[in-house]
């Protein structure tokens, strides 16, 4: 009997569009309707996860920044967190200043960037067609450096680096490993989004890494909830599509992937199903869930 079932949002839950299909909500209230707790498990802050939260009637937790951290939704507050230090967030911008690297800074609120480009043009694309609730808070700050120095919060989650360029995206990679107290993932293939203007389709194609503190991974989170909610790892069913899923998809009871995912994620996973256009997540409850 499972008891947890955890999902990715961007490539899993979400289609290409960033939109969740009916079957997939029909799959999910048949899960919550028989006491089964579906969290979310996403690289986004919290505020951004919140909505899609309330549209697929999630209302017990949410794991954010890669499991960063999980946040009580009933509670309205963070019940565990592995932030980033400022000096390891500096010591990233240095390097990310000096290679003319594109990054964004996540933190509880909103994303911290220079300009509108590769992943935060997809989001805010996606802040114009959305009402205010769901809208991500995006600050386009001139002197990162300087601002991260006077930040007064310790809430950074995570830092995304993107480049159109693999040898130069290889490059900084190497640069960052040297790093020592983060965490550097590895992402071998590029993300694609697609951004609809009127009738016309649009793909955005880039590399990217996403960079945590040490030890910060969804797992680790799933390991905290599942400590609270007094279950096992084989009552939980995870569900993703991308590196940043590895664990979950490795240590959890059945260990889901969508038809969209790398090959490296495939052969991890117990089971793919359908792509995320093709509502996967809805067949992977359908299966384990009657």
């Amino acid at each position: 009997m499972f008891k947890l079932i955890t999902i990715d949002i961007d490539g899993t839950l979400l289609n290409s569009y960033g939109e969740v299909s009916n079957r997939n909500k029909e799959a999910i209230q048949k899960a919550i309707d028989k006491n089964i707790n579906v969290v979310l498990t996403s690289g986004r802050m919290p505020k951004a996860i919140l909505p899609i939260a309330n549209e697929i009637n999630s209302d017990k937790y949410l794991i954010s920044g890669n499991g960063a951290t999980i946040y009580d939704i009933q509670k309205k507050e963070i019940i565990y967190n592995n932030y980033m230090t400022k000096k390891k967030v500096l010591e990233i911008i240095d390097i990310c200043e000096k290679n003319s690297m594109f990054y964004n800074i996540y933190t509880n609120n909103a994303i911290l960037t220079k300009s509108l480009n590769y992943n935060i043009l997809f989001y805010n694309n996606e802040n114009k067609k959305n009402p205010e609730d769901k809208k991500i808070k995006i600050n386009v700050i001139e002197n990162l450096y300087d601002y991260i120095n006077k930040y007064q919060g310790e809430d950074f989650l995570k830092f995304t680096i993107c480049d159109s360029d693999k040898m130069i995206f290889k490059s900084i990679i190497n640069k960052l490993k040297t790093i020592r107290g983060i965490d550097v993932l590895e992402v071998a293939h590029m993300s694609k989004k697609i951004i609809k203007h009127g009738t016309d389709d649009f793909e955005i194609s880039y590399f990217y890494t996403e960079i945590t503190n040490e030890n910060v991974n969804k797992w680790t989170a799933i390991e905290k909830l599942i400590k609270i909610l007094n279950i096992t790892k084989e009552e939980v069913i995870a569900i993703g599509d991308n590196i940043n899923d590895k664990e979950m998809v490795e240590n959890a009871g059945i260990g889901i992937v969508t038809g969209n995912s790398s090959p490296i994620m495939k052969n991890i996973a117990d089971i793919v199903v359908a792509t995320n256009d093709e509502s996967g997540v809805a067949e992977a409850i359908d299966k384990y869930i009657h």
